[in-house]
């Protein structure tokens, strides 16, 4: 061990790291506290064994890594710490065992007793009733609310700037000096510190701890080996007016269980309409839309069929289609009277049906179903079941239905988390059939995260306008509630949702907002997509029989433009 603490809890600090998924400090809790952790570090007992220690920072992690301490949950807990204890006692269990199935080392902890729920929401939901549960093990710690809260470093804590640029400002380039020049102990620590110049993995906190655990100092020399690379965004924009749309800004980043660094996927920085200064804020949120990944298995993933949904939408015909050689019609078939006049003179009966009639028959229609997955979605109706099931098995429903009638669809689920962390997860995308892999990515979502809808809005409109590949689009939300994220509610994200929708309307493209199972009051969600363009009902099943002229209706808006720049 070197001298630099490792001896203590600091130890565990890389163990930690890399349990969460995140940089997460390890340190002693005061004495008789039990241990908890605030989403930026993990405080462990003070005097325990190292075994015992270990222990409580697996629990902990565990319990950041599977989202058990996301905000959503964390504010039903506060004020409630025996519902806590009893939230805990089913999330920790399910954390370990969610983290056995990666790390060895949890494997032994979590044989101490078996999950008994699939999600957060679940356990909350047990927690808060009335059934008998078994008090956790004293190394599981304890959840403190406020702590997390108030630090600001949660699971789902704002991003800083300094966390969120994407771009880089290259530095001058060096000749390349030979490794044993910055390694002058001759132990190849130089080395290692030298892959950390390669902005994929730049990070000054993660060479701090490597020089730590091996005790080495910075090489000499100018290189920039281990140092956190400075980086700027690109961003471009055109404006012809205050009120004009600027473009968004196009980014990479890369898809590790977390958006946020740098590979081929695309994403975009999107303006945002600002009501109180009558303008648009340009580039203001980023939008990430990347491809959600899961491990769960897909040989039970299945979708219900609603019969009376699929004979409503199969009448939704919007394209002109030409039957020829009709016995009667609209106007003559010039090719089939020219072989009736071939045959008169060739002497065979000629054929009647010489006439052409056009109906409206073809599907080319493209639909991108937006499932909202924040928090608030966790909320459950007066028969206990949670509006986010309501909308996923509604998703499923649509998606398949829409599949199996010729329509081109797509499925991506929305979260935020302030304006610089807006989440499109692509579960279905416009090139794949809805199979098994893309149902249990659905099945599997849960919820976290707010709801910055004119971003979300924002980026599924360029999903759908440049992959759809139909003249007739539709965006198809299901949401829950009203918008709301930081620094974006009531009036200003009510204007900025309405703006997003006159743009798409503006693009030709058709929106439909569904609200399933939830309380929410229409008034808001009628007032930004219309009286047109908004349905709620307790189920589905509710909505299938009035399907065809909800779509009809929405498709129908297209032809009469809402004015700009309210």
């Amino acid at each position: 061990m070197t001298a630099s603490g490792a001896e203590g809890p600091e130890r565990f600090r890389l163990l930690a790291t890399f349990l969460a998924g995140r940089a997460v400090a390890v340190a002693a809790a005061p004495a008789g506290q039990a241990a908890y952790t605030d989403g930026a570090a993990v405080f462990v007992s003070a005097g325990r064994p190292a075994a015992y220690q270990r222990s409580e920072v697996l629990v902990q992690c565990a319990l950041l890594r599977v989202g058990s301490l996301d905000p959503p949950v964390v504010r039903r807990l506060r004020g409630r710490p025996y519902v806590a204890r009893r939230y805990l006692a089913f999330e920790g269990r399910r954390g370990l065992a969610e983290l056995a199935r990666h790390v060895p080392l949890a494997v032994a902890l979590a044989a101490d007793g078996e999950a008994a729920t699939t999600g957060a929401g679940e356990s909350l939901d047990l927690a808060r009733g009335r059934a008998v549960i078994a008090d956790p093990p004293e190394w599981f710690g304890v959840i403190e609310p406020t702590r997390l809260l108030k630090s600001g470093s949660g699971p789902s804590a704002r991003a800083t700037d300094k966390d969120l640029r994407l771009g880089f400002d290259l530095p001058e380039q060096t000749e390349p000096e030979d490794d044993e020049d910055n390694d002058p102990e001759g132990n190849g620590t130089g080395r290692i510190l030298k892959l950390l110049e390669n902005p994929m993995v730049s990070s000054a906190k993660l060479a701090d701890l490597l020089r730590k655990l091996l005790g080495t100092s910075r090489a000499s020399g100018d290189s920039d080996a281990g140092a956190q690379m400075r980086a700027g965004s690109v961003r471009r924009g055109r404006r012809t007016g205050g009120d004009a749309r600027p473009l968004p800004t196009p980014i990479t980043f890369v898809v590790d269980g977390k958006p946020g660094a740098v590979t081929g996927v695309g994403g975009a920085w999107y303006p945002e309409w600002d009501v109180h200064g009558n303008r648009y804020r340009p580039e203001w949120c980023r939008v990430l839309d990347f491809p959600l990944t899961t491990d769960a298995d897909t040989s039970a993933a299945g979708t219900p069929r609603d019969a009376v949904l699929r004979h409503r939408l199969a009448r939704v015909a919007l394209g002109p289609e030409v039957l020829r050689r009709r016995p009667d019609g609209d106007e003559l078939d010039i090719d089939a009277l020219l072989d009736l006049v071939v045959d008169i003179r060739s002497g065979h009966s000629p054929a009647e049906n010489i006439y052409a009639e056009t109906r409206k028959l073809a599907r080319n229609l493209g639909v991108l179903i937006l499932l909202d997955t924040s928090g608030s979605a966790t909320d459950t109706d007066p028969e206990g079941l949670a509006v986010h099931e309501h909308h996923r098995r509604a998703a499923a429903i649509l998606a398949a239905t829409l599949e199996e009638l010729g329509d081109r669809v797509a499925v991506y689920a929305f979260r935020s988390d302030s304006r610089h962390a807006v989440h499109l997860p692509a579960i279905k995308t416009f090139d794949r059939r809805f199979g098994a892999v893309e149902r249990a990515r659905l099945t599997h979502l849960e919820p976290s995260g707010y709801t910055r809808l004119g971003a979300g809005i924002r980026g599924a409109g360029r999903i759908l306008g440049t992959e759809a590949g139909t003249p007739y689009r539709l965006l198809l939300v299901l949401t829950d509630a009203l918008p709301y994220d930081h620094g974006y509610e009531s009036r200003y994200a009510e204007a900025d949702t309405r703006k997003a929708v006159e743009e798409l309307r503006a693009e030709g493209i058709a929106s439909l907002c569904l609200t399933i199972g939830a309380a929410t009051t229409p008034d808001m969600l009628e007032r930004v997509f219309g009286p047109s363009g908004y349905a709620g009902a307790a189920a589905l099943s509710d909505l299938s029989p009035q399907m065809d002229e909800l779509f009809s209706a929405a498709l129908r808006e297209l032809s009469a433009p809402k004015p700009r720049g309210r």
